[in-house]
């Protein structure tokens, strides 16, 4: 997702960041950006208006630019809204408004970074040519992940990652009144798209080969969503691997290790991969998760190259190493500071903790540092526990469900991961400050946060959590098992 910002009085002058890079970025000509979604919009605004001299191009494979991809399971909940409501802001609007050259269904073939050019199919047209940079932006994204599953290409399958997938389902859904549906994959956009379509009336099966919901995370997290599935009429099949697809009839049949299901409509929903196979072949290159590998400024191995967003790496603060998480508040923080430094400016990517939140029928979900998978050479514990949301006697309190990740020995606050028919991302996002600041969880326990009875008890379930695994610590428990 893209929010571009307003343009402020102080980005409208000389940057104040300490650098010099204002004087320099007058110097540049060319800043070219491959991907107009979030980083690279958010790159190609930051360029434009730290050297408003300078020629700012983006070269956008789709049809659109700028669009709140996160928000696609909701608007197709919603048969009355449009797809295009998705769209932040224009290719049009950033041409007249912020003078950036958008040219949308350019595919960029490869990269000379040597001679410093592009080599682009022009889709409209139908013709190639030759575009030279002084500074490239890398900003090409991740791209859906097609398990090898004969059948895939069939009609009635469906991935979801660009606006124009998005479209492609609400059409369907609007001509062919599917009335079955099944979701390959447990993850996030799996969840929040299986009430969309529960929302439309379908009957929901949810395909999982991993043997729960929501790889990744707790166990404790994952049974509380799965029960929210099913009281929500949604299927769940954990442990099963779809071996195949066929027609049947006018609807679909999928052959699992462990049985069929007919459906009429099949969302593929089995993760994602950074799309680096134009920087790879370039030279590029990668770090270990697969993604473009960047320093804190966002610059690449080449010269005058940069990469932003999902398709690039981004540090972690609580692992101190180089990760690969895969969000839409990183793609545009990190387009912001690619596309400063590409102008001149000398800024810097202080890193990620891979907080995220969704929403699941009436669950809210959320984490915030390291989790299960995550814990493998760290002496670590992984304490449960259950708290009230609001104060004793208030109506309306639910039960919220914490794990909390700490280091045995320094008691250092490694992640949480949160679950509750109540507000779970804000108190998440204390959780994150509290990451981000190295706080260990006796100081979390100390923190000073709001009380009243209608919104938390006087311990709020955050205290109380850090207080269970303190007492957790203390007592000996034993080691979480890291995968």
């Amino acid at each position: 997702e893209v929010t571009p910002e307003p343009v402020t009085p102080e980005e409208a002058t000389p940057a104040e960041d300490g650098s010099e890079g204002w004087a320099r970025s007058l110097q540049m000509t060319r800043i070219v950006v491959i991907g107009g979604v979030a980083a690279g919009m958010s790159a190609a605004s930051q360029a434009k208006r730290r050297s408003p001299e300078s020629e700012v191009i983006v070269l956008e494979r789709g049809e659109h630019v700028s669009y709140g991809a996160c928000g696609m399971p909701y608007n197709i909940e919603d048969p009355e809204r449009s797809i295009d409501d998705l769209v932040v802001m224009s290719a049009d609007t950033f041409r007249s408004k912020r003078g950036i050259d958008v040219r949308t269904r350019h595919e960029v073939l490869s990269i000379d970074p040597a001679g410093k050019t592009l080599t682009i199919w022009d889709l409209a047209d139908d013709r190639e040519y030759s575009q030279p940079w002084d500074r490239l932006i890398i900003a090409t994204g991740a791209r859906a992940f097609r398990p090898s599953i004969p059948g895939l290409d069939l009609a009635g399958v469906f991935p979801l990652r660009a606006l124009s997938d998005g479209a492609a389902i609400k059409e369907f859904l609007e001509l062919q009144q599917p009335r079955r549906a099944a979701i390959v994959g447990a993850g996030f956009i799996g969840m929040e798209m299986s009430e969309a379509l529960r929302l439309r009336g379908l009957d929901v099966v949810i395909l999982e080969r991993e043997d729960q919901v929501l790889p990744g995370f707790h166990p404790a997290v994952a049974e509380a969503v799965a029960a929210e599935l099913d009281e929500n009429g949604v299927r769940v099949r954990t442990g099963v691997s779809v071996r195949s697809l066929e027609r049947n009839g006018a609807g679909l049949k999928l052959h699992t290790d462990s049985g069929t299901e007919v459906v009429d409509l099949v969302l593929v929903s089995a993760g994602v991969r950074p799309n680096t196979a134009l920087a790879k072949a370039a030279g590029v290159a990668l770090g270990r998760t697969g993604a473009i590998k960047v320093d804190d400024h966002l610059r690449t191995n080449l010269a005058d190259i940069y990469a932003a967003g999902d398709c690039a790496e981004a540090w972690n603060r609580v692992r101190q190493d180089n990760d690969w998480v895969p969000l839409g508040t990183t793609a545009n923080k990190q387009g912001k500071i690619a596309g400063a430094n590409a102008a001149g400016a000398d800024l810097r990517f202080a890193g990620i903790l891979g907080t995220a939140g969704f929403k699941v029928f009436e669950l809210e979900v959320g984490r915030s540092g390291l989790g299960p998978d995550d814990l493998a050479g760290i002496d670590a514990v992984a304490v449960v526990s259950k708290q009230r949301s609001k104060g004793h006697g208030s109506p309306g309190s639910q039960t919220i469900t914490s794990v909390v990740f700490a280091e045995r020995g320094s008691e250092r606050l490694l992640g949480v991961q949160m679950v509750g028919k109540a507000p779970v991302a804000l108190r998440v996002d204390v959780f994150a400050a509290a990451l981000q600041a190295g706080m260990t969880i006796a100081e979390v326990e100390e923190l000073d946060l709001a009380y009243a009875p209608p919104i938390a008890p006087v311990y709020d379930p955050i205290l109380i959590a850090a207080t269970v695994t303190r007492k957790k610590l203390a007592a000996g428990a034993p080691t979480a098992a890291a995968p």
